[in-house]
């Protein structure tokens, strides 16, 4: 079954025009990214949502820090420093503190939904900002890729609503998209990594204001808990955003943030497999259309 799995991976790669690296580097940030709102419920439990982000990016910017120093990774040059530490703050300490807020109230399903309503503002702004002009059949499959995820949230209990937290998650992803938009630009100085690893320092030197009775938090929180949020900072941040970032050093921003449309689906997936959580058919047929999307942004696009 995983030989033809694979096989079925390959097959779409080839059809939407991505080498193998880019596609294994979109899989891992989708598969983690996934997995990520699931954790931040988990942290939720016995850290506050501050604490969570806090906890989190430290977790990121020392695992990034060791590879920094064992590497010898280059200093930003201090132009660059402004765009780096706007980007960081966008992306990782509004996005955290938002999204963890809204995750509060906020299902870990329909939270991956509406943050991935950021693949819009993404398009829309790639468009105005970067200049990428997808055709019309692009269009349509940003539209068809939104009612895909939209229908895996309507297969949960309860579905979504216009709440104050589904608030604060899409202005969550309003913050992600633009951190996507102003990161474009420095992919084309720094590599992955180094864009990833100055972004977190800086999204995490904005968080330690936050940072107040943490250590009490960690001494008394379960175990479960906190290693939940140690996941976190280790996968869907440190790693993740690294794996994203090569990704969209490689392709246009409103193609790689189309992609995004898949995180709901593979999160109905994770939860079948390790929480045994038997999807709705509405979830399966809503992943089916998610995926038709992607395809038809990319199928031999040109942007």
């Amino acid at each position: 079954m995983s030989d033809g799995v694979a096989a079925a991976g390959r097959r779409i790669a080839a059809g939407v025009g991505l080498d193998m690296r880019t596609s294994v580097a979109l899989a891992i940030t989708i598969v983690l990214w996934a997995s990520s709102f699931a954790g931040i419920r988990a942290g939720l439990l016995a850290y506050s949502p501050e604490h969570v982000a806090v906890l989190r990016l430290l977790v990121a910017s020392l695992v990034l820090g060791g590879f920094a120093l064992a590497t010898h990774m280059r200093r930003p040059d201090r132009r660059d420093l402004p765009g780096l530490v706007v980007a960081g703050v966008l992306g990782f300490t509004l996005y955290n503190l938002l999204l963890n807020r809204g995750e509060q109230t906020v299902t870990a399903g329909a939270a991956a939904l509406l943050v991935n309503t950021g693949s819009v503002f993404t398009a829309l702004l790639g468009r105005v900002v970067l200049g990428e002009r997808p055709r019309r059949r692009g269009w349509i499959g940003i539209g068809i890729g939104f009612c895909g995820a939209t229908m895996i949230a309507a297969s949960h209990d309860g579905g979504i609503g216009i709440s104050r937290g589904a608030v604060l998650v899409i202005l969550a992803a309003l913050a992600q998209s633009v951190f996507f938009i102003r990161q474009k630009p420095l992919l084309a100085t720094y590599r992955p990594i180094e864009c990833t690893t100055f972004m977190i320092w800086a999204g995490t030197a904005f968080l330690l204001p936050f940072a107040g009775g943490l250590p009490h938090a960690v001494s008394t929180a379960p175990a479960s808990a906190t290693l939940a949020v140690v996941f976190l900072g280790v996968g869907p941040a440190a790693i993740a955003f690294v794996t994203w970032a090569y990704a969209l050093s490689r392709m246009p921003a409103i193609r790689a943030s189309s992609f995004l449309y898949l995180v709901p689906a593979v999160s109905i997936a994770i939860a079948w497999v390790w929480l045994s959580e038997v999807p709705r058919p509405l979830a399966l047929v809503g992943g089916a259309v998610a995926l038709s999307g992607v395809i038809l942004v990319n199928a031999r696009e040109r942007t």
